[in-house]
């Protein structure tokens, strides 16, 4: 079969760890090739362009964008950076035929890093080293380099991937150079463009090789429906062909193409005909799912499916059955809560739902907690209430041999902190594996931990650390059962009676622990509302009124001084509840409470 290359063509990832410049890299590279009018407002992170990716800082759903540099077309794919998002990363790796490995100048290679860094080697992709942020003053541009050729050494599959050029960059000021002592006087990121026409290759194509494309991903539009993205593997295919679809248990059918488009700047532009190389998008496919194969209609063969790592963590999504149940949310049924969970799997491709005995509880598992977090919270947003249980790993039998997730976990801290993040680590069963004093008294600590043991974990470092710690870690395998941590957490107070919260009822539990809530916030029987400073849990009334006395005091109206409460985020509340509590989540609220809310009836559980 006759070979050739699209030289107007180029396909690169880019590639980095939780914020290290990598959307603002492509904001930069969007203005520069003239997409934007001079006086348009175009805010910043343009690609970030969901809410929760924005707060977080962090990419979650891959996405594709395009740009012209000296009359070549770069589709530069948008990947996350971290390592929950794997089922994202993997396949639209799969689309490119290089990719910019993005670095901190300060920070270097992070965790992350190293994941997607080894997905796109195993591809075979031709990657760019980027070292950003060289105007940082701690920046540290030729360690940097030193550490990711060490990274390169263990990683690489072929010898050609050691040999990787380099561009320094400051990707918020758009500038770019070959040395990182010329980045600050650069004007613009053109020696990155040129490395990119340079070193990554032009697309392989076979011209007389019938249509052949794998969908990567989806999107959806009220007008067009379902919209199906990939890169064309062979062929050519117009708008209005009949093509074969392949579903990814091998049931084939014929569809029409009915749009076709390709993506130029931040939006889609229709076509009337696409060939291999090209990075298109379609609509006319019902009920599309990703990994599936779209061929020739006269000529159809199916492409291999994409492997997806397997989930590690799992909890329940159960209809929120509290007090409160119906009360916040548009949508509460199990009916609609099973409907949405469903839904998601045909995007969200590292995540799995199961229906469990109880037609009102649903069995979600994913790559982390992370991953779980942003679908929880992503429900939370569209009006959806339900509540859900502790995150758990997922175990497997090996040989007789009960097996658990382990991962690999990169700790940044100063010295000062170094007995107080080591102690609990070691009763979490971590085993330190390296340990990197660094320049201006921090310390870069390397552990193996149980995926369980780090369940909690990352609340506790930041409170540990006051902030200052950087934390990452990723997934390297199952290993045999670590056994028994024992009790990482205090008991809790526990409301016993209904009602609103006094400042009177909070300051009597003030006495006896931390409190999480307000006064004047509405609580039930069961609902958590403070940590306990002893191991077990205790009954508190919170809604408790002074009683009244006939003789007033003079300091008797003076509001009681109360220490503030303790609120959590979402990602804290998960890490904080045991197996015998639930998170309700409401789109106004997130509720810790006990699965038994009456006291009476848990009491009767433990003497079982």
């Amino acid at each position: 079969m006759e070979h050739s290359l699209r030289e107007d063509i180029r396909n690169i990832a880019i590639i980095a760890h939780v914020d290290h410049g990598k959307t603002t890299l492509v904001d930069g590279m969007l203005k520069q090739s003239n997409v934007f009018r001079k006086n348009e407002q175009v805010g910043t992170l343009i690609l970030d362009s969901n809410d929760l990716e924005r707060e977080k800082g962090i990419t979650i759903l891959a996405k594709n964008t395009a740009v012209i540099y000296r009359g070549v077309k770069i589709n530069i794919i948008d990947t996350p950076g971290h390592a929950d998002f794997g089922g994202e990363v993997e396949r639209v790796l799969n689309m490119a035929d290089g990719c910019l490995l993005l670095v901190d100048a300060v920070d270097g290679p992070m965790p992350q890093t190293r994941f997607v860094l080894s997905k796109a080697f195993e591809i075979g992709l031709i990657p760019i080293v980027v070292i950003n942020k060289v105007d940082r003053p701690q920046a540290r541009p030729d360690q940097v380099l030193e550490m990711t050729q060490d990274l390169f050494l263990e990683l690489a599959t072929e010898s050609e991937q050691l040999d990787f050029p380099t561009v320094y960059t400051i990707a918020k000021e758009g500038k770019a150079a070959a040395a990182p002592e010329k980045a600050p006087e650069a004007t613009s990121l053109a020696p990155l463009f040129e490395a990119i026409l340079k070193h990554v290759p032009a697309p392989v194509i076979e011209p007389e090789t019938p249509f052949q494309m794998l969908i990567t991903n989806l999107d959806y539009n009220s007008h067009l429906g379902r919209i199906g993205v990939g890169r064309i593997l062979h062929g050519t295919v117009h708008s209005g062909d009949t093509v074969s679809r392949f579903t990814r248990d091998g049931e084939i059918s014929q569809h029409k193409i009915s749009n076709l488009f390709t993506f130029q700047n931040l939006g889609r532009t229709a076509i009337d005909e696409a060939s291999a190389g090209d990075i298109i998008a379609f609509n006319g496919i019902p009920d599309l799912k990703i990994g599936e194969t779209i061929a020739d209609a006269d000529n159809p063969h199916s492409l291999p499916p994409i492997s997806i790592e397997e989930p590690t963590l799992q909890l329940t999504f159960g209809v929120n059955n509290s007090p409160f149940g119906g009360k916040e949310g548009s949508y509460s049924t199990s009916r609609q809560l099973r409907e949405r969970l469903y839904r998601e799997l045909d995007t969200n491709v590292a995540l799995r739902v199961e229906d469990t005995d109880s037609p009102d509880i649903f069995l979600v598992s994913g790559r982390g907690e992370l991953h779980l977090a942003i679908l929880i919270e992503t429900l939370r947003r569209e009006g959806y209430e339900f509540q859900v249980s502790r995150p758990e790993v997922i175990t497997k039998e090996i040989n007789g041999q009960k097996m658990e997730p382990v991962e690999h976990l990169i700790l940044e801290i100063d010295e000062q902190f170094e007995g107080a993040v080591i102690e609990p680590l070691g009763r979490r069963k971590a085993q330190m594996m390296k340990y990197h004093p660094e320049q201006n008294g921090r310390l870069r600590l390397e552990f193996t931990i149980p995926t369980r043991g780090l369940i909690g974990f990352r609340n506790t470092f930041l409170t540990l650390t006051k902030g200052n710690g950087t934390i990452a870690s990723l997934f390297i395998g199952y290993e045999p059962w670590y056994g028994d941590m024992g009790q990482t957490r205090g008991g809790v107070m526990v409301a016993s009676d209904d009602g609103a919260a006094t400042n009177y009822g909070l300051s009597n539990a003030q006495v006896r622990g931390q409190t999480f809530i307000e006064p004047g916030t509405t609580v039930y029987e069961g609902m958590i509302v403070g940590l306990n400073s002893r191991d077990s849990d205790m009954p508190v009334n919170v809604a408790k009124e002074k009683k009244l006395t006939n003789i007033r005091s003079s300091t008797s109206d003076i509001a009681v001084r109360l220490t503030p409460a303790t609120i959590m985020s979402l990602e804290q509340a998960l890490d904080f509840i045991e197996n015998d509590e639930l998170l309700e989540v409401t789109p106004q609220s997130l509720r810790l409470r006990k699965r038994v809310l009456r006291h009476s009836a848990r009491l009767r559980l433990k003497k079982i």
